[in-house]
């Protein structure tokens, strides 16, 4: 099963949860809550270290969610969640003044659409070291290029859904994407190139 067919596959059992939910379902909501909460907890650490924080924002939104669930229209699940938490994260920080630039800062160069590097890049197996010394090397990408990186390789999502989340324009997702590739492939010489372009599926 390719991961396209996944991604409609588990939006379908999610809305189905959802479904269940809006009838006050309790049970069916707290599946819910469950099958999306550690995808929701490594997102949110793309924008803060504090998992105290990152556990109070994903309990507020499910709170928020379930009580507004009759007046809710979701299509798709995982992003209305991440689309609910990035808002929550955004409004702790402006209410407690927290500095967070890196997550509004611009990026201002015209790069080529991210499709013609994608297309270089292919699924592959890799031991346990590579995967963890990759995930060493986005943690040193900056905060907005680790957070379309998560959201692109990891969870799946369209270059168009991304924009969307994170409130700016699919070019500006192609430029995010294509830098965090190159900081990627600068960073990991020592390895070869079949690894360094990986997309860390698994």
């Amino acid at each position: 099963m390719d991961q396209r067919q996944r991604i409609i596959d588990e939006n379908e059992y999610l809305l189905k949860l959802w479904f269940k939910s809006q009838t006050g379902d309790k049970v069916a909501f707290c599946q819910l809550a469950e099958t999306q909460y550690r995808s929701l907890f490594s997102y949110a650490t793309n924008f803060t270290d504090d998992r105290e924080f990152i556990k109070d924002s994903i309990q507020n939104i499910f709170i928020r969610i379930w009580e507004k669930r009759a007046s809710l229209t979701i299509q798709f699940v995982s992003i209305y969640l991440f689309k609910s938490l990035r808002n929550e994260l955004m409004q702790e920080f402006r209410r407690s003044k927290q500095p967070f630039s890196s997550v509004y800062s611009q990026e201002v160069s015209e790069l080529s659409d991210w499709q013609t590097v994608e297309t270089e890049i292919e699924q592959t197996e890799t031991d346990s070291e590579s995967q963890r010394r990759i995930r060493q090397a986005i943690d040193t990408l900056p905060k907005r290029q680790q957070e379309a990186v998560f959201l692109k390789f990891y969870k799946g999502l369209e270059n168009d859904q991304i924009a969307e989340l994170m409130d700016i324009n699919r070019q500006s997702v192609a430029n995010l994407l294509y830098k965090a590739l190159v900081a990627l492939k600068s960073q990991m010489t020592f390895f070869n190139y079949w690894v360094i372009t990986l997309v860390l599926l698994t």
